[in-house]
């Protein structure tokens, strides 16, 4: 600027004519300086300080502690000493339950922390808690400065972000180190934002879409930041005590407790979903029996919830950042309204490519929660069998009833007992118990409907803290059912479901058929507070074998190919689980044991599989699933991953067209068509997930387990014969 009016003194001696000239032009050029000023401050620059509000511990948040940690303590079925090794436990949970993917904290920030690993056991002692709130409000202005600085990336530098690179971004962080400092940082946040984009632009959304979305989303997680207090640090750092015992101890405040209670009654007018917190995201933990979202049959276990919208057409609300009982809220509604949620499926390959499901608002009915019959037909060495199923989709009893004297109350034994008795009278072959994403329920039930099928004896072992052990037995000698026996198992059959398929394994009574089990052999107590409540693990479940079932589950004698990964879903998969470990056996009389025929009846199996389409299917969509899961980064150059993109998606295509050819079916010319087929169904994902929703896969397994079932009987036959 100075060198310009130098030039134009210069100018103006020589010729005044010229001097007009650049007297106009040096108006001009002032002008557009000062025109320039507002221009750039129109683009819209986020500050962190609008957004952070530091909190602090209430009153009442000292005692509570306190108290949390003695119960703790002295009543966990761990009884853990709360010392230095628990005390830097809880120092990573928490920092783990905050910063998961390690993006947020810088290196200084965590060597400043570390000071506080082994002084967390003496400030539960005292119910200090500075050092946990000084923690989580650095948290909270870290987590605010990444968000603005997308914001600012978003809406300054959209058009400046480069997809032409050979960057990669590792997938996950959870053991990398934290960024060094805000320079390394920056890059990191630019990257992972990049992906995001990357992802969208696959999806087939233009720029001007994920600007637009994107910038809504992190408006919104600034917004819920804004909305923090005192409450959920307090519920954040006395969980990460409580999950340093085992995964299902929890810490609830006075609201989760409300939604808490609601979901054990049953009585929430809502989908019927169990839903958890992980890495930002809102993730299906399992689903509530003949609740509105497992007769939908599309919303699976370990499905991610990306937004939620009410009604048919109501705007979608990005959830992801959102706090646990904030979801909750929005998917809660009044009976028979409909509520929008768009997913990324727990099996999906392409997580980029989400669907949008519809569920009609209900409430969940004992009835409804009813075991169901079946008979289906075999042909087994040319003749046709009939096989029973009873699908049992919980142990469930009306206990108000029962004790009213209602001699018609309901519950899992007498419904299964009268199903069997109707079954008998069709003259079947065999019976298949059907404990399929049966997540558990009653005790007494489970005990109970044991005994249908053995004469009296133990049925499962309970071990409590302090060591001592009981028995629950069924104490009578009448037998419902002795004929071939079958129990079909999968990755989300738990608890009560455990026992009784570990139970009928230990006394050699019948087949179990399946996958391995989840592995829940715990046993938890509701405890009030004075503000919320604690949920601790009390007991250990235990086979009358002596081993219990607890992180291991029930291995099946024939095992089928796994449609969940253990690492994502099971007990073994949680953080802190109790380890599998067994005590002494129960006395009990065995049945004969066949056991040396099931390596013959997997290699039969094996060989139908092998030949059957729809085995296939599932076998080679597992595997592919697996590989993708191996993959440790992923391109940030958008060529490359819309190359991977399309290789992915003929690879499912070639999947699903052999499957077609094999049954006589039409193939699809197209990934259009294949999309358009599964758009008729309500879905926009991978045609896997389609397969998994209570048709193909569901009815393929239990065909197979019966073809099992009649060969066990079959071989068994002989054995006989040859003894």
């Amino acid at each position: 600027m100075t060198q310009f009016l130098k030039t134009y003194f210069q100018f103006s001696i020589f010729n005044r004519l010229e001097a007009n000239h650049f007297n106009r032009l040096l108006i001009i050029a002032i002008a557009a300086i000062f025109l320039s000023i507002p221009l750039i401050s129109t683009a819209k620059v986020y500050d962190v300080e609008e957004y952070v509000h530091p909190v602090k511990p209430a009153k009442e948040h000292a005692k509570l502690s306190f108290v949390i940690a003695k119960q703790l303590q002295y009543q966990h079925y761990r009884q853990m000493v709360l010392d230095d090794e628990l005390s830097s436990k809880v120092f990573d949970a928490f920092l783990k339950s905050l910063d998961p993917n390690r993006t947020f904290f810088l290196a200084a920030d965590i060597e400043q922390f570390e000071r506080f690993r082994f002084l967390i056991d003496n400030n539960f002692r005292r119910g200090e808690l500075k050092n946990a709130f000084s923690t989580f409000n650095l948290y909270q202005k870290r987590h605010t400065e990444r968000l603005v600085y997308t914001l600012n990336l978003l809406e300054n530098h959209y058009k400046d972000l480069d997809f032409n690179t050979n960057e990669e971004l590792i997938i996950d962080r959870d053991e990398q180190l934290w960024p060094a400092n805000k320079k390394a940082q920056n890059k990191l946040t630019t990257q992972q934002l990049k992906n995001v984009i990357i992802s969208f632009k696959l999806a087939g959304k233009d720029d001007k879409e994920i600007q637009e979305l994107l910038v809504k989303r992190y408006k919104n997680q600034l917004n819920r930041i804004k909305q923090t207090n005192n409450e959920d640090a307090f519920r954040i750092y006395m969980n990460a005590l409580a999950e340093s015992y085992d995964p299902h101890t929890q810490y609830f405040s006075p609201r989760i407790s409300e939604n808490f209670d609601i979901q054990m009654s049953l009585s929430l007018e809502g989908i019927g979903a169990m839903l958890q917190a992980e890495d930002g995201y809102t993730k299906v933990k399992r689903l509530v029996p003949a609740g509105p979202a497992e007769k939908a049959g599309q919303l699976k276990a370990g499905d991610r919830i990306v937004s939620v919208g009410q009604g048919v057409d109501g705007e979608m609300v990005d959830v992801i950042g959102w706090r646990l009982d904030d979801v909750v809220q929005l998917i809660r509604g009044k009976k028979g309204t409909t509520v929008r949620l768009e997913l990324i499926p727990q099996k999906t390959v392409d997580e980029h490519k989400t669907k949008t499901i519809l569920i009609v608002r209900n409430t969940v009915k004992l009835e409804e929660q009813a075991a169901q019959k079946e008979i289906i037909e075999v042909t087994n060495n040319g003749k046709k069998e009939k096989i029973g199923v009873i699908d049992i989709p919980a142990f469930y009893i009306d206990f108000k009833a029962a004790q009213a004297g209602d001699p018609n109350y309901k519950s899992t034994t007498r419904d299964v007992k009268k199903l069997i008795n109707e079954l008998k009278q069709e003259n079947i072959d065999g019976l298949i118990i059907d404990l399929r994403n049966n997540g558990g329920g009653s005790l007494q039930e489970v005990n109970s409907l044991v005994g249908l099928f053995i004469k009296s004896g133990p049925t499962v072992q309970v071990k409590a803290a302090d060591g001592r052990i009981a028995q629950l037995s069924d104490d009578t000698d009448e037998v419902t059912y002795q004929g071939p026996l079958g129990v079909l198992v999968n990755r989300l059959s738990a608890s009560a479901s455990e026992i009784f398929a570990g139970a009928i394994q230990d006394y050699n009574r019948g087949l179990i058929i399946g996958n391995q089990t989840f592995g829940k052999g715990t046993v938890q107590a509701l405890q009030q507070l004075e503000q919320g409540q604690i949920k601790l693990t009390h007991a250990k479940f235990y086979r009358i074998s002596g081993d219990s079932t607890q992180n291991l589950g029930v291995i099946p004698d024939v095992v089928f190919p796994a449609l969940y990964d253990k690492d994502d879903i099971g007990e073994s998969s949680l953080p802190e689980a109790l380890p599998w470990d067994q005590v002494e056996n129960a006395e009990y009389t065995l049945y004969p044991n066949f056991s040396h025929l099931f390596p013959v009846l997997q290699d039969n199996h094996s060989k139908r599989s092998k030949v059957d389409p729809d085995f296939l299917y599932v076998q080679e969509t597992v595997t592919r699933i697996d590989k993708k899961k191996d993959q440790k980064t992923v391109s940030l150059n958008y060529k490359m991953r819309e190359k991977e993109y399309n290789e992915s998606r003929q690879e499912q295509l070639d999947i699903e067209n052999k499957r077609r050819i094999a049954k006589g079916e039409e193939p699809f010319k197209n990934i259009k068509e294949l999309d358009e087929d599964e758009d008729v169904l309500g879905l926009n994902d991978d045609h896997d997930d389609k397969e998994d929703d209570e048709d193909s896969d569901s009815q393929t397994f239990l065909l197979e387990s019966a073809n099992i079932l009649l060969d066990f009987i079959q071989l068994k036959r002989e054995s006989l014969a040859k003894k």
